[in-house]
């Protein structure tokens, strides 16, 4: 009786169709990822050349670029109403961040209670966050509004003169840190809320126990334990302070006297308004220079505490 003989398969012809394979698999993965990936090349990485490039010319939008080198930068430090958009904007972050966060927390404390109507009073602390910063501008300035408002119409009743706010120098920067406060709070009240939840149960109860009063337990348990995300609020909240830019548009337009003129609203102003794009790509740039700086904070932060743990270790 005869055998069947077996087959034997050629490994370079297996190769070969893994290959074939696998080439077929990458072009239709390409296929799928080309378009998005030309949409990003397009709308981000190309403006941000082009613009880095325009830091460094004399540009009007109107006609040819004229190389400048450094000559923007170098106006930008010497510019005063720059330097009091810097002040501004430093203002608006070092009021707005803190108090943003510190009323986001304790109202995500309160409401971390088993209280009625919970959910209700959750919902209404984050409505003013996923209202645009557009209508929120022409909400406020009826309501602020030195003639016909209705602030200063509360505040005839109750006996005190009327303000300026958002047409007052000495009050709109501060008007604005109030009304971006009202809307920022409410996304800091949900990342607390949610952040209170995965706070151990049994840290709480273990310090309840041993007699830790709520201001100790909230203190050393309840706070050390949502640090990571105190953390995340903080470069977060910094980060929007310094890309403020619909509100200021749509309130003060940068007035009165410069007193609202942030950053990015100078950037809007030298490169639409003045025409001169090429020194606002250079304040820009700025811009982008302390947002990396802001950014990179956090990092520098957890080495310097890694080093100094592994010192003490040592």
């Amino acid at each position: 009786m005869c055998r069947p003989v077996p087959l034997t398969l050629d490994p370079h012809a297996a190769a070969r169709r893994r290959r074939s394979r696998t080439s077929r698999e990458s072009a239709t993965a390409w296929a799928f990822v080309t378009p998005a990936t030309l949409v990003i090349l397009g709308l981000s990485i190309m403006p941000v050349v082009w613009s880095f490039l325009l830091s460094f010319q004399s540009n009007d939008l109107l006609s040819p670029s004229r190389w400048v080198g450094l000559a923007n930068y170098r106006a930008l430090s010497q510019d005063p109403e720059f330097a009091q958009a810097v002040r501004n904007t430093a203002l608006y972050t070092v009021l707005y961040v803190p108090l943003s966060i510190l009323l986001g927390l304790a109202l995500a404390l309160a409401l971390n209670r088993r209280i009625r109507f919970t959910g209700i009073y959750r919902t209404l602390m984050f409505v003013p966050f996923v209202v645009s910063a557009t209508s929120q501008g022409v909400l406020f300035s009826f309501i602020l509004d030195p003639e016909f408002g209705a602030a200063n119409s509360l505040l005839a009743r109750i006996g005190v003169s009327s303000q300026g706010f958002l047409s007052d120098p000495g009050q709109a920067l501060l008007v604005l840190v109030a009304i971006s406060v009202w809307s920022g709070t409410g996304f800091c009240v949900v990342i607390y809320l949610a952040a209170l939840q995965d706070v151990p149960r049994e840290l709480i109860e273990a310090a309840a126990l041993d007699g830790a009063s709520g201001r100790h337990i909230l203190r050393h348990v309840t706070l050390p334990a949502i640090g990571p995300v105190s953390a995340f609020l903080i470069l977060w909240q910094t980060i929007n302070a310094l890309q403020v830019f619909d509100l200021v548009y749509v309130t003060t337009k940068g007035g009165p006297l410069g007193s609202t003129t942030l950053i990015v609203y100078f950037v809007w102003e030298q490169a639409f308004k003045n025409f001169t794009a090429g020194y606002g790509a250079a304040a820009a740039y700025v811009l982008v220079l302390a947002l990396l700086l802001v950014g990179a904070l956090p990092a520098v932060v957890r080495r310097l505490r890694s080093r100094r743990t592994r010192g003490a270790a040592a």
